[in-house]
């Protein structure tokens, strides 16, 4: 009996081991938002690879795309404009409010990759917030537009607004008509400010570059978001 004993513990070693193993797929099967490998579901909650899939979704217009028709969003995919670092093949106008609260002006036509972090931005940022300090939803979003060929202020890197994979936005209009401006709103002293603070908190993480107005002067009347890709994945959020 005595001989048996170092199989009997091995025996249960691999047992505990293919039974961990199992869990484990089991686990990835019903979280496919933590790992890079799983398709990009706009349904999905936000997860560990969520960010990654965001970026990626940038360079791969058709899986962009087919991630919005899987859940019957409609969109008016718009023409690509421009050449080599300013061009846009991604564009899109979202045709109901689904995903993302009506735009302002409505031409924006951020990329595909932008306007799919903006539908989980919506769901998961801005609406929350907009109930915990209002106790209603946020119905439209006023913009100051998507597409432009540009480079960054004060530097000669290329702004992701030269692919369209950006956007800035300046104001949130309430159920109510309430109309909160970043231009007039921003500072401390009341829940508009709570409301705005809060979701640029929440943004970070979930698209690459985020910037209010505690950045500069220049973002002094808007949030610049967008899916910038970088080494290692990092993000900004100021």
């Amino acid at each position: 009996m005595t001989s048996l004993r170092p199989y009997l513990l091995w025996f249960a070693i691999a047992l505990l081991l293919a039974f961990a193993a199992i869990r484990g797929v089991q686990w990835m099967r019903d979280h496919p938002e933590h790992f890079p490998d799983a398709r990009f579901e706009l349904a999905h909650p936000q997860g560990w690879a969520t960010h990654g899939k965001l970026v990626a979704l940038a360079s791969d217009d058709a899986a962009c795309f087919a991630a919005f028709d899987r859940v019957d969003a409609g969109y008016l995919r718009r023409p690509a404009v421009g050449e080599g670092a300013c061009r846009a093949s991604q564009r899109m106008i979202l045709t109901g409010n689904r995903l993302v609260p009506t735009m302002r002006p409505a031409n924006a036509a951020p990329g595909c990759a932008v306007t799919a972090a903006m539908a989980l931005w919506t769901r998961d940022v801005v609406q929350p917030a907009a109930e915990r300090h209002f106790g209603q939803d946020v119905v439209e979003l006023e913009n100051l537009g998507s597409y432009n060929c540009r480079t960054i202020a004060g530097s000669a890197a290329q702004s992701e607004h030269s692919t369209a994979n950006a956007i800035d936005i300046s104001a949130f209009v309430l159920a109510d008509g309430t109309r909160i401006t970043l231009i007039n709103d921003w500072q401390p002293g009341d829940r508009r400010s709570e409301f705005l603070h809060a979701v640029r908190d929440g943004s970070c993480g979930l698209f690459s570059t985020v910037l209010s107005p505690d950045h500069n002067a220049a973002h002094a009347d808007h949030f610049h978001f967008d899916m910038a890709a970088r080494t290692a994945g990092w993000t900004v959020c100021r």
